[in-house]
Parts: C-alpha cells; sequence; structure tokens
C-alpha cells in the first residue's frame, strides 16, 4: 500500500480548540441538556494556544479534525472553525445514534486514518482518549490548555457523547 506523502496532525474540539467552560452548566443539570450544551457550541471562543498549534502544525500536516460531537452539529462546527481562521480539513463526527464513550470511537477513526497516512499527532484533552492512542501506538500531545471540566469528562466516558 502506498501512502500519501504528507502526513497528518489530528485535532480534537472541545477544550482543545474551542472553549466550552461557558457552556458546561448544561450538564452540570439532571438530566443533562444535551440540546443545550450542542447548540451553545457556535459561542465558544477559541483557545488561543489550541489554535495556534493548529496552525503551526499546518506547515507540515494535513489537518484532520476528530471530535466526538454528533454529526447533526456539522454545519455549526464548520462555520466556527472558518470563523477561527483554522485550516480546512476533513472533519470526523460521531453518529447521531452513536454512544460509545469517545477512547472507542476515536480510536477507531484513528487506527483506519492510520492506514492511510501516517498520523503525525493526535491533539485532544481527554485523557482516557490520549491514553488509549498511545497504547496503540500513536504520538499524542494532551491538551493541557482549558480548565478542565469533570462533568464534561465523565458524559464523554459514560454517556458517549461530544
Amino acid at each position: 500500500m502506498t501512502r500519501i506523502s504528507r502526513p497528518v496532525a489530528v485535532f480534537d474540539l472541545d477544550n482543545t480548540l474551542s472553549g466550552t467552560a461557558h457552556r458546561q452548566h448544561f450538564l452540570e443539570r439532571r438530566p443533562r441538556d444535551w440540546d443545550g450544551f450542542l447548540a451553545a457550541a457556535p459561542d465558544d471562543p477559541p483557545l488561543a494556544k489550541g489554535v495556534e498549534f493548529c496552525l503551526e502544525a499546518a506547515r507540515e500536516c494535513e489537518i484532520v479534525y476528530l471530535t466526538g460531537r454528533p454529526e447533526r452539529c456539522r454545519r455549526d462546527t464548520v462555520a466556527w472553525l472558518t470563523a477561527q481562521g483554522l485550516p480546512e480539513g476533513r472533519i470526523h463526527m460521531r453518529r447521531d445514534t452513536d454512544r460509545r464513550p469517545a477512547r472507542v470511537t476515536k480510536l477507531e477513526i484513528l487506527r483506519g486514518l492510520g492506514r492511510e497516512r501516517e498520523i503525525r499527532m493526535l491533539v485532544d484533552d481527554d485523557d482516557l482518549v490520549c491514553d488509549a492512542a498511545e497504547a496503540a501506538g500513536f504520538t499524542v500531545v494532551r491538551a493541557r490548555w482549558a480548565v478542565p471540566s469533570a462533568e464534561l469528562k465523565d458524559a464523554q466516558e459514560r454517556e458517549g457523547r461530544t
């Protein structure tokens, strides 16, 4: 199999490129308000360190976005990436009905990408995703520049959301 020569840098969105702190209150309710949480995503502020790192990586790599956001959020996600001046790139999103943990869905997509391309790095804030990717042999950059949210981490793992 012939690989395309330009490597890929894979970037998560929530709490890696975009700040979600302003919408965390939707996850602190019981039951969690997923529609409200996702509807507020277009108002996410960019995380300067993540955006800068993505632009820097784009000099040598094709950028691919890998998010746990559901497919129904694609239009808002594309508009947000464009508004931030981030590079165009494929966006891999969760199927609307997929509730598997992010560490499972993202690793599945990474493995598929890795069969076709060299993956230079995965940049993600979710420790479980990062641990799984490292265990599978991928180079990982842990995005530590956002305020961590216990509610979001729990939701990613237990509810298979975002």
